[in-house]
Formats: structure tokens, sequence, C-alpha cells
């Protein structure tokens, strides 16, 4: 199939791989903070920096998974439908922890009591790494392929998503985003904070090359040979697979030497090579059957009607510059790296979701 519908097909495929990479560097550090930041934080006021770090942006961030999640039932509805239904279980404890994790952005500072900011700062911390290490489990499936039977619908049960090399990629998912919040909340905050994000970051970098290079090598060789009809040459994904392993190494060695800025830029280019890999390898499929490649879905079998992805093409193309401008500038604004306050007995919490009027800053931050 060529021409137009094509075209619109494979832009739709792109852009919906483009949506998921945005949420994951963006989202990506958010979870990582919020899954460190209870080992980072000597006291309550450092637990309270961590969070002020990420306080203006993560529910920004969240909205590229809202409007991924939109775009793939509009344009694969077949996808949507078939992934919801084979995921639903893992898909449900993701939307429990990210339900958790906005209410502990939002109850922690509301009562002045130890015990009850150390409980909600442990709920944002499974919040945050329940979603880190299930995405990772979840898009590994998709490339390593499931039981999909005709219909489509998926008919492996539970015990089809927890395949080892599933786990593998979430463990590599898990670390990749601890790696990319620890490098980001060292380059957001000063003082001892940052000495223990800078440290932090360096010695997860190990384990995350481990994990990357793990499942990489694993579903190279389990894809390899197997009939991918009109799909990318396996090269591409494995020399996606190798830049970011090289972007983790260059994090490493650029937060050891104090390169905080152009550390976070490392560890966001292992994540959109991680997630183009991962695109790459899938195309043109959308999601795999290994019990019949028949039964695979495609961008072709799965999408919607040429004119329906025709209307959300003019409709993406008028509001996407919009949103992401909004974005862009909410990040300029808040650049500033915190600095820690005095601490003053008797004094009360200041919300973390608001601009942090609680903390000084200075320019010279993102």
């Amino acid at each position: 199939m060529n021409g137009p519908v094509a075209s619109l097909n494979t832009s739709w495929f792109a852009l919906i791989g483009l949506l998921w990479t945005g949420y994951f560097v963006l989202e990506g550090f958010d979870f990582g903070v919020g899954i460190l930041s209870p080992l980072l934080a000597a006291d309550d006021v450092d637990r309270r920096m961590s969070l002020n770090a990420i306080g203006p942006f993560w529910d920004g961030n969240e909205v590229w998974l809202i409007v991924a999640g939109g775009a793939t039932f509009a344009a694969f509805p077949t996808w949507y439908a078939t992934m919801f239904s084979g995921f639903y279980l893992a898909l449900f404890l993701i939307l429990v922890a990210l339900i958790l994790r906005g209410v502990a952005f939002e109850f922690r500072s509301k009562h002045d009591d130890s015990r009850w900011r150390r409980a909600w700062g442990a709920a944002h911390c499974v919040g945050s790494l329940v979603p880190a290490l299930l995405w990772g489990v979840a898009f590994t499936d998709l490339v390593r392929g499931l039981e999909i039977a005709r219909g489509p619908h998926y008919v492996g049960g539970f015990a089809g998503l927890v395949h080892p090399i599933a786990l593998v990629g979430g463990l590599a998912s898990l670390s990749l985003f601890g790696l990319h919040g620890a490098v980001f909340l060292s380059l957001k905050t000063t003082g001892e904070l940052r000495r223990r994000a800078r440290r932090a970051a360096v010695l997860l970098v190990a384990p995350t090359l481990l994990a990357v290079g793990g499942v990489g090598a694993w579903v190279g060789l389990s894809i390899a040979g197997t009939d991918r009809p009109g799909g990318l040459p396996g090269a591409v994904p494995a020399v996606l697979v190798c830049a970011a392993l090289v972007s983790i190494a260059g994090a490493g060695l650029l937060v050891a030497r104090v390169h905080e800025a152009l550390a976070f830029a490392a560890t966001a280019v292992a994540i959109v090579a991680m997630s183009a890999a991962t695109f790459g390898a899938l195309f043109p499929r959308v999601m795999v059957s290994d019990v019949r490649v028949a039964d695979s879905l495609t961008i072709w079998n799965a999408a919607s009607a040429h004119e329906t992805l025709l209307v959300m093409t003019v409709v993406a193309a008028i509001f996407t510059p919009f949103v992401l401008a909004y974005q862009a500038w909410s990040y300029w604004v808040f650049r500033q790296r915190l600095v820690r306050p005095p601490v003053t007995s008797g004094a009360h919490e200041a919300p973390v979701v608001s601009p942090p009027a609680a903390l000084v800053t200075r320019p010279g931050g993102v």
C-alpha cells in the first residue's frame, strides 16, 4: 500500500511514538525523583525540596500520556482495544499508582505532622515506582510478542505478560528513569542534596547499562530472523540501543564532572533512543502475535478510516504548536535552582504544587 493513505498511517504511527517518547522523557525524571527522594533526603526539608523540584512540571508532563492514549484510540482503535484488554491489570495498577502519586502531591502539606508527611512521601515513592517499572514491562511485551488470536484478542492471560525478558525491560526502564531523575535533581538543587543526587546518578550508571544492554540484546536476538514484512532493517533498533548505551555512559561521566545540564541532555537522549528502538522494532506492526504472524496488528489492519486520520492531522497541526509553546514557557519560568531555606522551629510546610514560595531561587538552573 502506498500514496496518501500509507503516508497518513505511517505518520500517525510515528506521531504516537513521538508522544510516548515525550511522555517518557518528561515524566521519566518525575518518576526518578519520586523514587529516589526517600533515599536522598536527609530530613523533611530535603524531601520538600525534592518535591518542589518537580512540583511545577509533573501534571503538565502527564498530559503527554493522555494525548498518547487519545491519539492511539482515535488513529488505531483496534490496537487500543486489544492492548488495553490484554494489559488490563497492568494498566489498572499504573492508573492507581498515578492517582496515588497525584494525591500525595496535594495532601502531603495539608497536615503539620511528621508521620503524615512521611506516609504521603512513601505513597509518592510507590506511585512513581510502579509506573516506571510496568511501562518497561508493557513495551517490552509489545516488541517480544504476545498470544494474540484471530479476532483480534489477547488470550495469554496475566502469565503471558510476565515473561523474563519483560521483567528485564521493566528493570531497564526503572533504572533509566532513576538515573534521569537523579541527574535532574542534581541540576535543580544546591548544597548537600545536590551532591547526594550526583553520587546517586554515578552509582546508577552501571546497573542501567546492564539492564538496558541486556533487554536490547535479548529482544534483538528474539526478533532476529523472524518474519517482519515491511519492517525496518534489524540494524536500526540495534544502532539505537547502542546510542542509548553510549548516552548513559556519557551521562555518568558528565555528572561526575559536574556538567549536570549536559548529563540531563544525555539521559534524555538515551530515553529517546530506547523509545525509537522500540517503535522501530515494531514497525509496521503495532502488536506482534507469537501465535501466527497473520494475526499481528499492523498500521493497516488496526487503523481508522483515511478520512478520520485526515481530520486528526489537521487538528493536530493547528493545536500542537500551542501546547509545545506553553510547556516550553513553563520550563523557562521555573528554570532556577532551589536553595535550601533556613530551618525554623514550628514553621509550617509550604505546598509543593505551586511555585516554591518557601524556597529561595537563583538564576543559572535549567
